[in-house]
């Protein structure tokens, strides 16, 4: 029997876990919203960043990463929010949440101006070392999502799926999501072979996420 191409994240061992740990007890602070290139920061450290679709959970997935109940906000209309949000993990890494795609509010003029800016990103930015592309558990992967599984290949930019609201299933449809997760990423040269479950609320995979992070080099 062939092994899964694409296994959950296991915890990491100590070390790892503590390292991930620090960074994200150290400061955490927003520097800016960027809409256009020229306003990124300078590259000047790693960077890790996040894209979902709207309501995959990605606010509260940061959040419970750096343990700040507020850092990033919750936006009640998808796809209001189109900025390329830094924060700093101390003087370490930055991390990044890129807006949510699969907006159906957003008119096609600010769609299309959004989707240029996430190109220039991802094709533009050599310090970036991965991005972590969220997954809800209860849908698994979608049309919407697969059109940034492709531009992240066509980038060459390594993406690492991350599954979200893993506590709001039931373990048959948990298991039956992983799996199509699993079968879909087989087509995408760029996916870094892991997959990490998380719930935000119950703080499942946090840890791991932490670390993984943090050992990026």
């Amino acid at each position: 029997m062939s092994a899964v191409r694409f296994p959950l994240a296991e915890m990491p061992d100590l070390g790892p876990r503590e390292k991930g740990r620090l960074l994200f007890a150290g400061p955490v602070d927003f520097v800016k919203g960027v809409v256009a290139m020229p306003g990124l920061p300078p590259a000047d450290r790693l960077e890790v960043c996040f894209a979902g679709r709207s309501n995959v959970g990605k606010s509260s997935l940061i959040n419970a990463l750096t343990g700040r109940k507020t850092l990033a906000r919750a936006s009640n209309t998808p796809g209001r929010t189109q900025e390329i949000n830094y924060f700093a993990l101390g003087e370490q890494r930055y991390m990044v949440d890129l807006p949510g795609y699969g907006y159906a509010e957003a008119p096609l003029a600010v769609v299309e101006k959004w989707q240029a800016l996430l190109r220039s990103y991802l094709q533009g930015r050599q310090t970036l070392r991965r991005a972590f592309v969220l997954v809800d558990t209860r849908h698994g992967i979608k049309a919407v999502d697969q059109e940034i599984l492709s531009l992240l290949d066509k980038s060459a930019v390594t993406f690492q799926v991350v599954m979200t609201k893993a506590d709001k299933v039931n373990a048959a449809t948990r298991e039956a999501n992983i799996e199509q997760v699993q079968a879909a990423l087989t087509k995408h040269p760029a996916a870094y072979p892991e997959i990490v479950i998380t719930s935000s609320e119950k703080g499942e995979g946090i840890e791991t996420l932490r670390a993984i992070i943090a050992t990026l080099e």
